[in-house]
């Protein structure tokens, strides 16, 4: 009998620290204070705002990136049959960073290829400033993140041992510590948002490149058939 009522002590004793330990992510976030509960909010906005340039920026990246693998042939073509409106008809249904340079180049042909190959320069420098619209927006989020995360914690700690030094000293360990690990949230918050955006910055980067590289090449090709003997 009475090892029963030990093991049912020890079971409900057992359910009472479960019950404590349990909390909640809103319970944890508002028990933090005003302060806790300003930088979380403004760190959801900083990551509701890292999350849409990431998407908006993908989708216009891989739309940039798109064009027919036989788009060069055929701009050779009419070029080298002196087919030039057609080649700027070509380029303008092509909807492509590849295909506004090489228009761009087309309108210059009759002029000295140093020329041609300036205003390709200069338009590829627009395309590529289109490309990377908002991009840095992405790395100020990385960085300042979990600064503001920090911030909070510190603003938490603060609060934490305010309290503890108007109590004379005799605050107790577990409002101390609950106030402590909730002012720890905004760090974890911070840190949270701060990898999504560096890691969304970087993908972003990476597929650029890749795009800036395709219309290097794209641009070399045309100005190497313009080079050629006619």
């Amino acid at each position: 009998m009475l090892l029963f009522q030990d093991a049912l002590q020890g079971s409900q004793l057992e359910e009472i620290a479960s019950e404590e330990k349990t909390l909640s992510v809103i319970d944890l976030i508002l028990s933090g204070g005003t302060a806790n509960v300003v930088i979380i909010t403004l760190l959801f906005v900083m990551l509701a705002v890292a999350m849409y340039i990431y998407f908006e920026r993908l989708l216009a990246i891989k739309a940039a990136s798109k064009i027919d693998k036989n788009f060069m042939n055929q701009i050779r073509d009419h070029v080298m049959g002196g087919k030039l409106e057609a080649a700027r008809i070509l380029c303008a249904q092509n909807d492509s960073p590849v295909a506004r340079l090489t228009e761009k180049g087309i309108s210059r042909i009759g002029k000295p290829l140093d020329d041609i190959n300036t205003a390709i320069e200069n338009a590829g420098t627009l395309e590529v400033y289109k490309l990377e619209k908002n991009v840095s927006v992405l790395a100020t989020v990385a960085g300042a993140a979990p600064m503001i995360g920090f911030l909070g914690t510190v603003i938490g700690m603060i609060l934490a041992f305010h309290q503890m030094a108007n109590s004379g000293g005799q605050a107790e360990m577990g409002s101390l510590a609950s106030g402590i690990y909730t002012a720890m949230t905004t760090t974890v918050g911070g840190l949270v948002v701060g990898i999504i955006a560096y890691i969304g910055y970087n993908h972003l980067v990476n597929r650029t490149d890749k795009v800036i590289h395709q219309m290097e090449a794209n641009a070399t090709e045309f100005l190497d058939l313009l080079s050629e003997p006619a």
